[in-house]
């Protein structure tokens, strides 16, 4: 690959220090989503993540990468097969909330790291803790909580809300109603893989709602969005970046124009590791990075961080090292809290036409250095 001038300005540092890495190689076993409904997802997670290993560098670690179908059944097995087969050191890659709580409490008691690149289900970030487990995306509450932020002070009083019954669903709506100051219009559960919305759409319309909050990912948000679009209900939107990102925003079109979304990344955050990662993912891949590849993109580097500092066979050094956060994120300011869970700044985008492609700009700042709300119930 030929890197532009700013990416090999910016890895130069990265070079040096894979130079001075441990011999011995980290294994690393991904288990993400690569086929059927949410593959997107799973593809740019992977990539992201593959494209900081190459422009580190480092031949210190070593990728092993299954395809979980969206399946929990599949991705419990993939997951004893790493553990137990591969004898992998660190885990990584879920991006349904389902499927991390399926894998991840069982992988961490068996002395597995996970570094979890997007799910972050509650029941992981309070009691069910442990030192094992980093996420370096967010907590699942967060972006929905920015959201809730701001749908108050726009001053939507009667918001409708849904989001799929799964855990992360779950999550969605108690986060946003956790920042939001007024009353729901309704409160809706769909089913995880709907894609027929008609439903839910009549009884937004129904409701004497002023606005639409939702959290659909991958091909759920892109079947809302259109048919919300062809209802000509014509109450503004806003949701997480989840339903709005890279990724699907093409799928969605003209009908995502001027929405309103909350996320942690933007391909306009203005630092040196960002503007290297967006010149860089473009040039691998022929497309504009997602918030899923910046995450994959930031997991990698945080494990290239750790394993310059100690050898991952010394648990205890490992995780310290993991924990001090030591790598250029693309979202500039990041660092771990108590329960090893992101602080950091949840902007405000809105959805824009740039030529024939759609995409998000920052307009704001929702919440700054904001944690999480289970943070205290970690006992670790």
């Amino acid at each position: 690959m030929k890197l532009t001038k700013l990416a090999m300005l910016a890895t130069t540092a990265l070079l040096a220090a894979g130079a001075a890495m441990a011999e011995s190689k980290v294994k690393v076993g991904m288990i993400t989503t690569l086929s059927g409904g949410g593959a997107g997802l799973g593809i740019d997670a992977r990539d992201g993540f593959m494209l900081a290993l190459k422009l580190s560098g480092s031949d210190a670690v070593e990728v092993v990468i299954e395809d979980d179908q969206r399946k929990p059944e599949i991705a419990v097995q993939l997951a004893d097969k790493l553990i137990q087969a591969e004898n992998v050191d660190v885990m990584t890659g879920i991006i349904w909330s389902n499927l991390a709580m399926a894998v991840v409490p069982s992988a961490v008691a068996q002395d597995k790291i996970y570094l979890s690149l997007n799910a972050g289900p509650s029941a992981l970030a309070g009691k069910g803790c442990h030192p094992n487990y980093f996420n370096v995306a967010w907590q699942n509450d967060n972006l929905h909580e920015a959201a809730g932020a701001y749908a108050a002070k726009a001053g939507y009083s009667k918001t409708f809300i849904l989001a799929p019954n799964y855990p992360a669903g779950t999550d969605a709506l108690t986060g946003f109603k956790r920042f939001y100051k007024g009353a729901p219009a309704g409160e809706i559960y769909t089913t995880l893989g709907q894609t027929d919305y008609a439903a839910e759409i009549a009884q937004i319309r129904a409701s004497g709602a002023d606005s639409v909050f939702f959290f659909l990912p991958g091909g759920m948000g892109i079947s809302f969005m259109k048919q919300y679009a062809d209802s000509g209900v014509g109450l503004p939107v806003v949701g997480p970046a989840f339903s709005f990102d890279q990724g699907i925003l093409q799928a969605v079109g003209a009908a995502a124009l001027g929405v309103v979304n909350t996320s942690q990344w933007g391909k306009d955050l203005d630092n040196a590791a960002n503007q290297t990662f967006v010149a860089a993912f473009q040039q691998e891949y022929g497309r504009l990075p997602s918030l899923y590849a910046s995450q994959g993109y930031d997991t990698a580097n945080l494990l290239l961080s750790a394993i310059g500092k100690a050898d991952v066979s010394d648990k205890n050094a490992f995780r310290a090292a993991l924990k001090e956060a030591d790598f250029a994120s693309t979202r500039g300011d990041f660092k771990f809290g108590t329960n090893n869970h992101p602080i950091q700044d949840i902007y405000v985008r809105e959805v824009i036409q740039e030529g024939d492609v759609f995409t998000n700009k920052i307009i704001g700042v929702a919440l700054e250095d904001h944690g999480d709300a289970y943070a205290a119930k970690c006992k670790m």
